[in-house]
Parts: C-alpha cells; structure tokens; sequence
C-alpha cells in the first residue's frame, strides 16, 4: 500500500472490482453523451451491488451507475455499510464520481475507498472523505434535532 492512499476494506478485491465495473459500462444506457460508466459497491457484509448511468433526455433525470448500485442496495433491504465503490468510465482518465454520487456515496459509507478508472493507466484511489471533504451526513444532521 502507498502511504498516498487510504487503508484498503478487507476481503476487497480492487481488480476484481474494477474488472466488473468495466464489463457492467457497456451495458448503460447513454445515448446523450455517449459517455457510458459502469460501478459496483461492495458492503461490510460482503454483498456486491451494480449499476450503469442511465440516461434521459431530461438530463435532469438522469441516473449515474453509482446512485443505481446504491438503489440496487437499499432496495434489497441491505443496509450494511458500504466500504468500496469501483467506478469505471468511458476515456483514458480515471472516472470519479459526480458530487451527487459522492454525497450518496458518503450517506451509506463514510469510511469508503473509492476505486476510480478509466481504460488506461492506473486506477486512482482515494476515500469518500478525500473525495468530498467536510461531507455532510447522518451524525451531522442529527445535531440538528438536538441528538
């Protein structure tokens, strides 16, 4: 492990993650931009959820792989915490996820390590937190009810 990069869940396959994320991109529905991605998230319980951005011609509307692995999740009634997330996208550079995507992300896993690709190089990886510092989430919006 680089010392530049957060402490890897256990039991996490980080190529193997990716490798699925890559097959799972050509699956998605993006006629629009033509910019097809692919994500897989995997829980402290062990169970693995994927998605594809699905796209809309109300961009609005659109939905990003990450957010339809998380409503894959939430939907099966798992609400183990999330400790990784694979994203890959269509170009060379890694393909990060959106700041909606990192706010959901954050919501169901603080602690998550984010693996980001593209189809070439090497995968950049980092924590949700990096990715979104100062991220609000359950603990902070509970200060609000006096909790």
């Amino acid at each position: 492990m680089r010392p530049d990069r957060p402490e890897e869940p256990q039991g996490i396959d980080e190529v193997e993650l990716l490798r699925r994320a890559r097959e799972l991109r050509e699956r998605a529905y993006a006629p629009y931009s033509g910019f097809r991605v692919g994500a897989v998230i995997a829980t402290a319980d062990g169970h693995r959820f994927e998605g594809v951005n699905v796209e809309n011609a109300s961009y609005r509307l659109t939905s990003c792989a990450e957010q339809s692995a998380i409503t894959s999740m939430v939907s099966a009634g798992v609400r183990s915490e999330i400790v990784a997330v694979a994203v890959v996208g269509d170009g060379r550079e890694p393909c990060t996820p959106c700041g909606a995507c990192r706010q959901t992300i954050f919501e169901f896993g603080p602690q998550a390590v984010v693996y980001a690709s593209g189809d070439g190089g090497q995968p950049l990886v980092a924590g949700i937190g990096e990715l979104l510092p100062h991220g609000f989430g359950p603990k902070r919006l509970a200060q609000g009810r006096g909790t």
